[in-house]
């Protein structure tokens, strides 16, 4: 595949990304708005077209994660973020290109569960203050017919 990046990451990088993705999946499921923004840079940008505007920086993420977590809980449902199929490439010492499916499963209290969505996400993720954090995620829905390895098409 090509156009992502130039170089494979270690081990250790490959972790930390995991555990980055995994606590943010967590973190938005669960309710921790503030904690799921700061995931994320300062100025850090999130581009769907699940929504109608770019969200962009730390309070209009944390507000962003908090009305994604009150429509579930609103909805009687729980909202669960699956991410899979995570390919990282370096960019430069303190820059990553990471790409990866996502899942969104809906489960009714006392339910069935249901597909609400399966996208890809693109993101460049930077060292920031020693952590990893997203810089900027792009969101392609699967059923928007695109096929955009930039991910781009879903801003």
């Amino acid at each position: 595949m090509s156009g992502t990046g130039n170089g494979e990451v270690g081990a250790v990088a490959f972790v930390e990304i995991h555990q980055l993705y995994g606590r943010q999946s967590h973190l938005i499921d669960e309710g921790f708005a503030a904690e799921w923004a700061a995931t994320f840079t300062e100025t850090g940008e999130f581009h769907s077209p699940s929504y109608p505007a770019p969200v962009v920086g730390t309070a209009a993420l944390t507000e962003f994660a908090r009305a994604f977590f009150t429509a579930a809980s609103t909805a009687g449902e729980a909202h669960r973020h699956v991410l899979t199929n995570i390919l990282i490439d370096r960019i430069g010492e303190d820059e990553l290109a990471v790409r990866a499916y996502l899942q969104i499963i809906a489960t009714r209290i006392g339910g069935d569960s249901r597909l609400v969505r399966f996208t890809t996400v693109t993101d460049r993720v930077v060292r920031a203050g020693g952590q990893w954090r997203i810089a900027r995620r792009a969101v392609r829905r699967d059923d928007s017919g695109g096929r955009g390895a930039g991910g781009d098409t879903a801003a």
